[in-house]
């Protein structure tokens, strides 16, 4: 039988991509192209008090200017909703530095820079704000776009406090962060009459035609989205942004197409970022280790104008078995663009403080790390009190510890050395939900013998194109190719929260077996075929050649039925439907991370030795491709470690080193060998195929298997991030 679902196969567009022939947004050739060029507020709070485009729009090849003035009316950007909100308002007030104010439009980039550069524009300067200690602070009733309550409690926190022997009390901080991923964003703008084509920067095609046409108040089926590659997301790419807007009205002003690519500057203040958080943890236990109280308390930083929270107790709601637990959200406005999602939001935050806390509780309480984790281990979802559709954290645990050697572990703090390094050694606890959308799946079987299967989901760099080719060639037993990035395939979600394996495969596999399944029935009626009054469960496919288990030397195959049959292809489509026995379990990812530090004692800095990691993720599609994300995952996690933060002037409200000189991130040098394991897991209820959430897992609690090893090596707990040499000295 054709077994491809699991093998470590290389990439199907891996030669494109090596080679330099996958196309991506910037790349695609479009003739008769325009140049589009934002320009930005230099202010950071204030207002306009006049722009002059006189200089501007003199440049030679300039072929307009329009301004925040002149753009169309437009209706507000719809977050998760199909309703339209209201129209926007013309309004001269400056939010943040770098917000969008317009775009020139020339025949070349060059043009567009040298007239963008020459629009002056006249403030009136204000006050600026970007700290929360002089931030108003306030508690949002709901936080996710209304998904998610702004307080969770349950049982009695007080009680909890008072039944603890020991009580950890805990403030922990991490920064403002920006994805950087290696393709800016951009777009390239095509009017055709009242039709609109958008090749984008996206992660969610659909969601993007979605969303510009309410913007634009245009049908959504005269709107178009290609997206065929994407050179990372991460998350900042997840959402419609300005940049997008403007080179659609831009196009539509100079009746030609328009490029508009973002620099990497423009990247720290046109797409999000991580919002900064300070949280303050309280963990309460018995001397015996069990947890009583759980008190979690998050505060972010939005812009003046959204309200988006950073939603770091997630996790800490349903990772341990505790009775009594708080979760509480506070947000304050300053001068910043808003923040968005970045990969493991709210896990990602939230988990350092978390882990970090069952750390210290660890070391009050004189109990090994793992030891304490699995005295408080959630056998069922504590919250909603659910089953788990699977949970494998404990075979985690127990696999890495083994593979790290954590026995050997002399838990003194300082204990440890090699010359003048000190040796420490941590870990921390993963998870991540396992959510699914519905989507829907093409097949095509043409009668030359070729497949494609299509739908309008994305690969953002994590090997969708591969895998999906992976599941559809399974089941139909022949060459397969995959097909994706445009909105005229059938729908799909939005490729974030790591649910893009989740909700499109199974409909991949649902389309690939209806599609065979058709072709089957078609053999059984032809007198013609040999297959002829045969049962279909006696029948299977290989090398496409449809033949009986018991008699493989009659084959038929899809080419000739469907000769026999006068047709050139055969065509299913199939939409999945979330199975309502599956919401009466609990779904999550899990894993447990492994790192050996080595601080200099003399300098401070730290270096990562040694890493291991062990996931409960569901069926594995591809392994090659599961293991590229763990790495990743990780590596993101390292920097947020040690490295990543985004500094902005407190008095001028402006980021400094917009740029990836200055914005620091691991480079190879800074990453060790890691050994990397999944647990086999069978997962009946999580979707058809078993496959659980991957993407967003892996960078889930290295942050705090660092900062844990660095304290188990110099004795000094750092609880602000990143975890700098200047912070250890």
């Amino acid at each position: 039988m054709n077994k491809i679902i699991g093998k470590p196969l290389d990439r199907v567009d891996g030669r494109l991509k090596v080679t330099g022939e996958a196309p991506y947004t910037a790349d695609v050739p479009i003739e008769n192209l325009t140049y589009g060029v934002i320009f930005q507020s230099a202010i950071a709070s204030g207002k306009i008090i006049q722009i002059d485009i006189s200089a501007a729009i003199a440049v030679p090849g300039v072929l307009d200017i329009v301004t925040y003035e002149q753009t169309p009316s437009l209706l507000k950007i719809p977050f998760f909703t199909l309703q339209q909100p209201p129209p926007t308002e013309k309004d001269n007030n400056i939010y943040y530095d770098g917000q969008h104010l317009g775009i020139v439009i020339a025949q070349t980039l060059e043009q567009a820079e040298t007239a963008a550069s020459r629009v002056k524009i006249i403030y009136e300067e204000a006050a600026v704000t970007v700290t929360v200690a002089h931030a108003e602070i306030f508690e949002p009733e709901s936080i996710f776009f209304g998904m998610m309550p702004g307080k969770i409690t349950r049982g009695d926190v007080e009680l909890g406090k008072a039944q603890a022997d020991v009580l950890i009390e805990q403030d922990y901080t991490t920064p403002m962060e920006h994805h950087n991923p290696l393709e800016p964003s951009g777009t390239i703008a095509i009017w055709e009459g009242d039709n609109l084509t958008l090749y984008e920067t996206t992660q969610g095609i659909s969601a993007t035609q979605r969303a510009i046409a309410s913007v634009l108040n245009i049908p959504q089926e005269n709107v178009r989205v290609i997206s065929k590659y994407l050179g990372g997301g991460f998350g900042c790419k997840s959402l419609l942004r300005s940049h997008t807007i403007l080179a659609a009205i831009a196009s539509r002003q100079v009746k030609r197409p328009v490029k508009v690519v973002l620099t990497r500057s423009q990247m720290y203040t046109s797409c999000g970022h991580r919002s900064p958080t300070q949280q303050q943890l309280t963990l309460g236990a018995t001397k015996e280790g069990k947890l009583t109280v759980i008190n979690h308390i998050g505060t972010s930083l939005t812009s003046l104008f959204d309200d988006f929270v950073e939603p770091v107790g997630v996790a800490t709601t349903m990772m341990y078995a505790c009775p009594n637990l708080e979760i509480k959200y506070r947000l304050a406005r300053i001068n910043t663009g808003t923040p968005t999602f970045m990969r493991g939001p709210g896990e990602a935050t939230g988990m350092f403080a978390l882990e970090s806390a069952m750390d210290e509780l660890a070391y009050a309480l004189n109990i090994d790390p793992i030891e304490l984790r699995l005295i408080n281990h959630a056998d069922i979802e504590p919250h909603k009190g659910l089953p788990w559709s699977s949970k494998s954290l404990k075979q985690c645990y127990q696999k890495g510890a083994e593979i790290f050697g954590w026995l050997q572990r002399n838990p003194v703090p300082r204990s440890m050395r090699d010359n003048h390094f000190l040796i420490g050694w941590g870990m921390a606890s993963a998870t991540f939900p396992s959510n699914s959308r519905t989507a829907s799946v093409k097949v095509k079987i043409f009668a030359s013998g070729e497949v494609k299967v299509q739908s309008g989901t994305q690969d953002i760099g994590t090997g969708t194109y591969t895998v999906m080719t992976q599941v559809a060639a399974e089941v139909l037993g022949l060459p397969v190719q995959f097909e994706l990035g445009d909105s005229n395939f059938p729908k799909a979600p939005i490729t974030g929260n790591s649910i893009t394996v989740g909700s499109v495969s199974p409909v991949v596999h649902q389309a690939a077996i209806a599609a065979r399944d058709k072709i089957i029935q078609m053999a059984i009626e032809d007198p013609n075929s040999l297959l002829y009054g045969s049962q279909a469960e006696d029948i299977i496919v290989e090398s496409g050649q449809i033949f009986l288990k018991q008699d493989p030397s009659k084959p038929d195959s899809y080419t000739d039925i469907l000769h026999r049959h006068g047709l050139e292809n055969l065509e299913v489509t199939e939409e999945s439907s979330l199975n309502p026995e599956s919401e009466e379990y609990a779904k999550h990812s899990f894993g447990a991370i492994f790192v050996e530090v080595a601080v200099d004692e003399l300098l401070g800095e730290i270096k990562i030795r040694r890493c291991v990691g062990v996931y409960d993720a569901g069926q594995i599609l591809n392994f090659k491709t599961a293991r590229s994300q763990v790495l990743g995952g990780i590596t993101w996690g390292i920097g947020m470690a040690l490295m990543e933060k985004t500094v902005i002037d407190a008095n001028q409200g402006r980021i400094v080193g917009a740029n990836l000189s200055d914005y620091l991130i691991p480079v190879h040098a800074d990453i060790p060998n890691m050994e990397l394991q999944f647990i086999e897991e069978h997962d009946p209820y999580v979707n058809a195929l078993g496959t659980k959430s991957l993407g967003e897992l892996p960078i889930v609690g290295v942050a705090a298997a660092i900062s844990n090893a660095v304290y188990h090596a110099t004795g000094k707990r750092i609880r602000d991030l990143p975890l700098t040499p200047d912070k250890l000295l």
